[in-house]
């Protein structure tokens, strides 16, 4: 058996409940506004600001605090190209023969095709790997537990925290997305998962006028 953590006490501070009730309606008055951008600006974002929402993400909870994660932040142009050309071929792949039609019915009305430009044109690039095991000080391999729900969270945490930090960013899943692990150089324990373009949107970003399921909707009390 490990040693047990030692217990500190919880940093908590208690709110009444019209405080609660205020904050909750004042958070998601900020995170209803949270959209997919594909028109990214170039302009520069202070990589201090990519350290704290990464650190944000990496606050998320874990199985047995395992932390599964692996944030590789892309700002190198030219690395960054070469995840847009072979992010490409894949798509293309996909666009004109994966696909069944009813998803092509369905992704649509959003107007998205196989060409990525915003992969080269925001300033960062964060892909998300998850750790389907880890490797200890031995060189020996060991268990992460439930490392899809637990990468999953750290990514919510992630698109939070970036739309609190006022830049916007797009949930890319080039498929396969093996590439990636080619690309970025990373060992064999680790599978991306996903890639987030981070910037300021360009100044003529648009996004699709679309609603969310009402509460009723996706809400059951029992």
């Amino acid at each position: 058996m490990g040693t047990n953590y030692e217990q500190i006490p919880l940093d908590y501070t208690p709110t009444t409940p019209e405080e609660l009730k205020l904050s909750s309606e004042q958070f998601y008055q900020i995170m209803k506004t949270r959209r997919s951008v594909r028109k990214f600006s170039p302009k520069n974002v202070p990589f201090e600001v990519i350290q704290n929402i990464i650190k944000t993400a990496g606050s998320a909870p874990s199985g047995a605090n395992k932390q599964p994660w692996t944030f590789v932040v892309v700002k190198d142009q030219n690395v960054k190209s070469e995840i847009r050309v072979a992010a490409e071929l894949e798509e293309k792949i996909s666009y004109t023969g994966r696909m069944s039609e009813q998803w092509l019915k369905d992704l649509s009305p959003l107007g998205t095709d196989w060409h990525k430009p915003f992969l080269e044109i925001a300033p960062y690039l964060i892909v998300v790997f998850k750790q389907s095991y880890r490797i200890d000080e031995n060189g020996e391999k060991k268990s992460n537990y439930y490392v899809n729900e637990s990468v999953g969270i750290a990514i919510g945490m992630l698109i939070t925290a970036i739309h609190q930090a006022g830049l916007v960013t797009l949930t890319h899943t080039p498929s396969p997305m093996n590439f990636l692990k080619q690309v970025l150089k990373r060992p064999d324990n680790e599978k991306p998962v996903l890639i987030l373009p981070v910037g300021y949107p360009a100044e003529d970003a648009t996004v699709p006028k679309i609603t969310k399921k009402s509460l009723d909707e996706i809400m059951v009390v029992i």
